[in-house]
């Protein structure tokens, strides 16, 4: 009887964004679109907004879970971010792969560098927003923070995109459709035109962090 083939190796999407450029609506669309793809739930200490559903948008655990957890070298890559601990499963994602089933991580700049350094041939992705004024509209459109925390994402969020040229990719969310397209031609190996190198990006950078 012959043996069942082994299905090619999936691909580890990286995906990340400062706060309030849009990669959560853009992933959970991609998601949507591209069902065959498979999102990695990452653990955190952050209180669950009463939106989310503990296991499908994160895995919610204590201080005292997360710690035991990274003593047990199970996080593919973990960080802190605002005061919160994140972290990705590498069993669950390491599992889906060798399956054959690709994977979105959607994580911020500290997590990708430490996933490229374990998976040096995951595709790396980064969303900006057109602008400065656009990135503190959208903080606030979400009407779950306050002044005081909306000024630190922002005072944030200025750091994290000075790490864009990190990334392989670069995705500006000026009009929602045509990022998400833009996504989806990354997945389909079709992405040349979003390469992070290419000059307009290099130009909405220097303007957006001053």
């Amino acid at each position: 009887m012959p043996e069942t083939p082994t299905p090619p190796r999936g691909r580890l999407y990286v995906i990340a964004a400062p706060s309030g450029a849009g990669k959560t609506s853009l992933v959970k669309a991609l998601l949507e679109r591209r069902p065959e793809l498979e999102v990695s739930v990452s653990y955190t200490t952050r209180k669950r907004r009463p939106t989310e559903i503990d296991g499908v948008d994160y895995f919610f655990v204590t201080r005292e879970r997360f710690h035991e957890l990274l003593a047990e070298d199970a996080f593919l890559e973990h960080a802190e971010v605002f005061d919160n601990h994140y972290g990705t499963s590498r069993e669950r994602v390491t599992q889906a792969l060798d399956a054959g089933r690709s994977v979105v991580l959607e994580i911020d700049w500290q997590g990708a560098r430490q996933v490229r350094r374990h998976m040096p041939d995951c595709v790396t992705i980064f969303i900006l927003p057109p602008s400065r004024a656009e990135l503190e509209r959208r903080l606030r459109a979400r009407r779950t923070d306050d002044e005081q925390v909306i000024a630190r994402r922002l005072r944030d969020s200025a750091e994290d995109m000075r790490h864009w040229s990190e990334f392989a990719y670069v995705i500006v969310n000026a009009r929602f459709d045509d990022a998400l397209a833009a996504l989806e031609r990354i997945i389909d190996r079709d992405g040349e035109a979003y390469a992070a190198g290419r000059p307009e990006v290099t130009a909405l950078a220097s303007t957006l962090l001053g």
